[in-house]
């Protein structure tokens, strides 16, 4: 959403906004809604970028502060719009052990996956602006990087509706990013630059037909537009969620995560430029891309093991906007 990322398949050092598509789109053909159903993780991000992207971000080393800054009670019904593959389900069930916790995307790739990775949940497909809840359903919504994708009226109208009396919603935003790459993974070699000559226009028409970030909203406007829509007692909180695989206080479990996640966005980009623009590459290009890719991140984690800090960082700002259903 307006700093949520996904990586730009021309370079892993590279990242554009993501969005749009989720939840603001009908169709009316059975098999066009199919594939669109399946649009975001097949040409935005993948199931694996996204599950293990956000398996770091809401990782238990940051448990405590989302605890603090979330205040939800544990044993509330916490709906989450935009799940995505379940990274985030997966945290809430750990530190909300007796919530009783659905999600629902309109990608039934992640439905599926998330269905597998958290089954004390319930998973739904289905729009963000068209939720299929009765009026007064849960104690909490909840959803992260998606509001900045989705027309924001509908989308904290239908969140106020399904909410009881007192009910909280929570809108997680990415407000920044700090993307610092290691300079084996910034070379892109002569093979990516003519892959990315070849995609580069039918790319951008695909983001701008996606709408990504069609709705991006400020740190001001977003509590300002919860409070139109009739949430009260909004407040804001910012979590810093930091990921340097050479700073000491990083374990070498979450080091070696933190490259495999690259590694996982590096090789999915690449695939979703076959699935954007396969009249411009070949299957046979992409791979030979993706082992270009594969043997940079290995690159990369041979200086950890050697003990050659890099310092790279991503580091992200992550706000948290809450509004309460009077």
């Amino acid at each position: 959403m307006a700093a949520s990322t996904f990586f730009c398949p021309k370079a892993t050092g590279c990242a554009l906004t993501r969005g749009g598509i989720r939840g603001i789109i009908c169709f009316h053909d059975d098999e066009e809604a199919k594939r669109m159903n399946r649009l975001w993780s097949t040409c935005v991000q993948g199931v694996g970028t996204l599950y293990q992207s956000r398996s770091l971000r809401f990782s238990d080393d940051f448990k405590e502060a989302y605890l603090r800054a979330l205040g939800i009670e544990d044993g509330a019904t916490v709906l989450e719009i935009g799940c995505g593959p379940g990274a985030l389900m997966q945290s809430l069930a750990r530190w909300y052990p007796r919530s009783a916790l659905r999600g629902i995307d309109r990608d039934e790739n992640f439905i599926r996956f998330a269905r597998e990775k958290v089954p004390s949940a319930q998973f739904d497909v289905g729009d963000a602006t068209r939720l299929p809840y009765e009026e007064g359903s849960f104690d909490v919504t909840l959803s992260h990087t998606v509001m900045e994708h989705v027309e924001p009226s509908g989308f904290l109208r239908e969140q106020h509706r399904v909410l009881r009396q007192g009910g909280a919603c929570l809108v997680l935003s990415v407000r920044r990013v700090i993307d610092v790459q290691a300079p084996v993974m910034e070379d892109a070699s002569p093979l990516e630059d003519a892959i990315w000559k070849k995609v580069e226009a039918r790319y951008k028409a695909f983001s701008r037909e996606a709408g990504v970030g069609a709705y991006p909203v400020d740190e001001r406007e977003l509590p300002l537009l919860m409070e139109r829509h009739g949430f009260s007692d909004v407040s804001t909180r910012y979590v810093a969620i930091s990921l340097t695989p050479d700073d000491p206080g990083c374990s070498r479990e979450t080091a070696c995560a933190i490259f495999e996640d690259r590694r996982q966005m590096a090789l999915e980009s690449a695939d979703a430029l076959l699935a954007i623009a396969p009249e411009a590459v070949t299957a046979e290009e992409i791979e030979a891309l993706k082992q270009e890719r594969s043997a940079r991140c290995d690159r990369r984690r041979a200086l950890y093991n050697r003990g050659e800090k890099q310092w790279d960082t991503y580091t992200v700002l992550m706000g948290i906007f809450r509004g309460v259903k009077a």
